[in-house]
This record gives C-alpha cells, sequence and structure tokens, in this order.
C-alpha cells in the first residue's frame, strides 16, 4: 500500500499501518503493538504521526517518548527524519534544542523526550502520545503520560516478557491490539534483512520466539538479570575492556568506574563494519582514551593486543583459561551494574544475554548449560574483560616504548 504525503514523499505501508489507521477511525482509546524485530511497528505508527499533524485541521500536540533521548536518537527520531527523506541537521522545521518538528503548513507539532525526562513527563497535556519499547519504561511513568493524554495513545514493544501492557491495557476492550512479524513487511524489508533475521531461527530459540516469531519470551535465564540507567560516568579511576570482532562480529570498548559496590560502565564505540588493529588504535586517539588507562581484552587474541600495545596502549590480556568465564561473569554480578543512556547496543547486549537452556540426550531432561547467546555477548564481554581483569587500586604498569 502507497500513500502520498507530500508530492515528493510516497509511503510504503503495511499491514501495521492498517491496522493503526482502523483503531484510530474506529475511535479506541489507544492501539498497542506487538511484535518481532523488523516488522514495521515503530515506522508505521511515525508513518500515522506524520500524515496527522500535516493533515490536522486545529492544532494538535503529538509526543513521542522513549526511555531516553539517546534512545530516541538511535531509533524513532532517525526513522522519522527517514521517513520524510529529510535531515534533523539545518532543518526549518526542526528544533534541535526543543526536539520539535512542525512541517511547513501543518497544525500538528510532533515532540520527542525521553521518559527519563521528569519535567517533560509531567508537562502540559497533549492530543497523542506514542509510547515507544513500551516495556523499558516503567507503568507509572506511562500512567502519568496516558492520563495527560486526551485522545490516542499507541504502545510498541517486542514481547521479551510480560509487562505493564498485559496486567493494564491488552483485556480491555477500548484498546486495539496488533500482532506482527518480520513477514508483515517483508515486502519493504531487504533481503539481507530478511536472511539475517532467519539465520537466528536455530541459533537462539528464545530470540527466535521473540524477535522472529513475535511470540511472548521468558524472562528466565538472564545471565545479568538487573541494572540501572545513569547519564554519564562518576568521577573515579576508570579502566577499560575491549572485545575483538571483525568479520561477522563487532569490536567493543568499554569505559568502566567502579565506585564502592557499584559498577558504572559506556560504550565508547561498538564497531559492526571490519576493523583493524590500526582503526583500533585510531578510534582510541579520537575518543581521547588516555593511553595509560588500562584496557584489558579479549584473552583469545594475544597478537591484536600485542600489536596494539606496541602503538602505545596499556592494553593487557584479561583473564583466560577454564572457569574464567564463569568467573568474570560472578565479578561482575556481585557489583550493581549501571549503564550510560547512550550505552544503546550495551543496553539492549545486556537485555537479551542468557544462558543457554539445553536438553540432555538420554533421559531427555531439559537444563540451563554455562553457554551463553553469543549475539547478545559482545558489549557484556567487554565490560566482563575489564572487571576479571582489574584491582581496585592496583595500575597496571604502562609501556616505556613505543615503536
Amino acid at each position: 500500500m502507497a500513500v502520498a504525503v507530500e508530492t515528493r514523499v510516497t509511503l510504503d505501508t503495511t499491514r501495521v499501518f492498517t491496522s493503526i489507521v482502523n483503531a484510530w477511525k474506529g475511535g479506541k482509546r489507544r492501539w498497542l503493538g506487538e511484535g518481532g524485530t523488523s516488522s514495521s511497528k515503530t515506522y508505521s505508527v511515525l508513518q500515522f504521526l506524520i500524515i496527522l499533524a500535516r493533515d490536522a485541521v486545529s492544532p494538535i500536540l503529538i509526543s513521542v517518548v522513549s526511555e531516553s533521548l539517546p534512545h530516541l536518537r538511535r531509533g524513532a527520531i532517525r526513522d522519522f527524519f527517514n521517513i520524510l527523506q529529510e535531515s534533523p541537521d539545518n532543518n526549518p522545521y526542526y528544533s534541535k534544542t526543543e526536539f520539535t518538528y512542525r512541517g511547513p503548513g501543518w497544525k500538528g507539532v510532533i515532540e520527542f523526550f525521553g521518559a527519563d525526562d521528569s519535567a517533560k513527563v509531567r508537562g502540559p497535556r497533549r492530543d497523542i502520545l506514542f509510547i515507544n519499547e513500551g516495556n523499558n519504561i516503567p507503568w507509572e511513568t506511562v500512567r502519568g503520560l496516558d492520563i495527560r493524554t486526551s485522545k490516542f495513545t499507541l504502545v510498541d514493544w517486542n514481547p521479551v516478557s510480560e509487562f505493564w501492557v498485559h496486567e493494564n491495557w491488552l483485556q480491555d476492550d477500548v484498546n486495539a491490539y496488533s500482532h506482527s512479524t518480520y513477514l508483515d513487511a517483508r515486502p519493504v524489508l531487504p533481503a539481507e534483512v530478511v536472511a539475517n533475521i532467519e539465520s537466528n531461527k536455530d541459533k537462539d530459540p528464545n530470540w527466535w520466539n521473540v524477535y522472529g516469531l513475535g511470540k511472548l519470551g521468558k524472562t528466565e535465564g538472564m545471565v545479568h538479570p538487573r541494572f540501572d540507567q545513569v547519564d554519564e560516568l562518576p568521577i573515579g579511576v576508570c579502566f577499560y575492556g575491549m572485545d575483538f570482532g571483525f568479520s561477522s562480529d563487532p569490536t567493543v570498548l568499554v569505559k568502566n568506574v567502579i565506585a564502592g559496590d557499584n559498577l558504572y560502565s559506556k560504550q565508547m564505540f561498538y564497531e559492526r563494519r571490519p576493523m583493524t588493529n590500526d582503526d583500533i588504535a585510531r578510534e582510541m586517539e579520537l575518543l581521547r582514551v588516555v593511553p595509560g588507562d588500562p584496557i584489558y581484552c579479549d584473552p583469545s587474541e594475544p597478537k591484536s593486543a600485542e600489536e596494539i600495545r606496541r602503538k602505545g596502549w596499556n592494553i593487557s590480556e584479561s583473564e583466560k583459561g577454564a572457569g574464567s568465564k564463569l568467573f568474570g561473569i560472578k565479578k561482575v554480578n556481585s557489583f550493581n551494574q549501571f549503564w550510560t543512556k547512550d550505552s544503546l547496543d550495551c543496553i539492549k547486549d545486556q537485555r537479551n544475554y542468557r544462558w543457554i537452556r539445553k536438553r540432555e540426550i538420554h533421559t531427555g531432561t531439559e537444563y540451563w548449560s554455562e553457554d551463553t547467546t553469543h549475539q547478545w555477548s559482545h558489549g557484556v564481554d567487554a565490560r566482563r574483560y575489564g572487571v576479571a581483569a582489574y584491582q581496585v587500586g592496583v595500575l597496571t604498569a604502562m609501556p616505556v616504548w613505543k615503536y
């Protein structure tokens, strides 16, 4: 289905978009969109909101909210401007200070803000509310936002586990429910995206169940069950962890600070492009990583560590050998864990990093193995390498030579 927004923009829509329009025209109070990855949930909602704001005959305010502003910038705001075929930079219709957009001649205004912004959450009423990835936002925050919404609320989520929508809204007839998977968006998805999704069918059953089939997952088996988010790292002695990647896996650098029983971590880079050791060293220079700060890396690549060390970085291999992985996991879990809000890839890794459930061949009994989901391991592995090797109050020596 194609919808013309302006003469220069035509929207390719999916069944999800149609379900939103039907809910709106049918007078529903809310639209609840559950589904797997790449099923067009968020994209379809934004398409609907753009048309609503453009065609409004009287002023309306539309709020787009997710767990944090960095999350919005990386997700909904990027999709929003992709739909409009515009850039947020030097855009006369978009305020980068207020995060509001009003198109030429539009009666509607679309604002973006994070659910962690208490002033915005408790601020003025709005006409339309979109809660993006609602399972990551507390119920009390959502309830306050919804109460201040006069016409229509939309929520989308991946069904990682049950949350407040199942308890409070899903069974109410005033709300419309939509379930979707990547198959609903297949006509508009690149073939490589579809292939990548389907390649995980046998690798991680829980991931496939949630993100492939859009079915309700389980919270059991989480390797690192609890963490909170902070705006920035506290002042303190810092150290780094690095997970090497190259072709199919990302290369990740995580900065850490330990304060008492608290472990604070920040994603410095999470690069999916192939990175040589020269690339890694250059990226650390650009990020102004202090050469003397200790960096603990993946112990399976001593050659890479040596090459980077010869460029002047204080890098050494993390704990290795039998039991080292479990030791590192236990050490990380001995702390209260925090990620900075802009550590988006690492946060996603932690939310999905699980022990793999296996079945005993002879008895058929299921058990939790010591294997973990590789796909979501990179950010948490980088952090683990640092934490496993770092000793509070002990600094590793800086190399005195540089090639």
